[in-house]
């Protein structure tokens, strides 16, 4: 079963791969299955059941003009998100994720006497590896080779003791994949950065699902309007996938703009964040 997820994710991801590079010639239905060897009757029904929408309404959630519409907005979108906090019949998901900052003795000579449990999940978006400390979730990664995910937890943390152990802090921050949030717990991130780095993660959190803002956007917020390429750089060190949106920031033209884990999974969440968002507010 979970196999057969993620060979269907595989080809939905290539199937947006497809779209992207050539959604202004708005290819048609049998161009975009044919492209992933799919019947277009099979791929209509396998990616409406992935996304909630139908591939012609998903290529509209990511054309450029869409993505123009929402940043369009952003002065009332992060005023309000700031202002007022986050609410709706979806129970947004970001109200529920909280930071607590490492201290430099968890997390010095990489992650000394840290113990750390991981799992590995299949999420929306492929095979995700998630880990944590006993005070939260400190690492989140899309990654379909577990030893390259492993390897990469271990050059974050190459002195800590990890076990593969499923515990609560990750169950509930798996939960966020699921669609109705109503009855989820408080997800808890333990994370190492510096101040300004969880400053930035922690403005991500204030971006609401379905909507897009630009870099130059959270450094103004920040006040520092002048530091796009360090929030740039701090959101490329984002080391929770998903959890903490950074697929939320693209470029300010309009570009989805590079992602960690693979601009085609950037696409493919952004869309699929628009789509659950617009039925929510049907």
């Amino acid at each position: 079963m979970l196999e057969q997820k993620q060979i269907d994710y595989e080809r939905i991801e290539n199937a947006i791969h497809f779209i992207r590079e050539n959604f202004k010639e708005q290819p048609s239905l049998a161009l975009i299955a044919n492209a992933v060897n799919l019947s277009p009757f099979h791929f209509q029904r396998m990616f409406s059941e992935w996304v909630g929408v139908s591939p012609k309404k998903f290529m509209q959630y990511i054309s450029l003009d869409y993505a123009k519409t929402l940043l369009n907005n952003r002065i009332t979108l992060l005023d309000a998100a700031y202002e007022t906090g986050l609410s709706g019949s979806s129970r947004l998901h970001d109200l529920f994720v909280n930071i607590e900052a490492m201290t430099p003795g968890e997390f010095k000579n990489g992650g000394a006497n840290l113990i750390l449990n991981y799992c590995f999940a299949i999420s929306p978006f492929g095979k995700v590896l998630v880990a944590s400390t006993p005070k939260g979730v400190c690492h989140m990664s899309f990654e379909e080779n577990e030893e390259i995910a492993l390897s990469e937890l271990n050059v974050r943390f190459p002195n800590a003791e990890l076990h593969q152990i499923n515990d609560k802090f990750q169950q509930d921050a798996l939960l966020i994949f699921q669609k109705d949030w109503r009855q989820m717990a408080q997800i808890k991130l333990h994370l190492a950065g510096t101040p300004f780095q969880l400053k930035v993660w922690e403005s991500l959190l204030k971006i609401p699902m379905g909507k897009l803002c630009s870099y130059s956007d959270i450094a103004r917020n920040l006040s520092k309007p002048k530091a796009s390429r360090a929030v740039g750089s701090a959101i490329g060190n984002n080391p929770v996938a998903f959890l903490i949106p950074c697929h939320r920031v693209i470029q300010s033209g309009g570009q989805i703009g590079g992602y960690k884990w693979g601009s085609n999974k950037k696409t493919a969440i952004i869309g699929w964040e628009a789509a659950r968002t617009a039925q929510s507010n049907d």
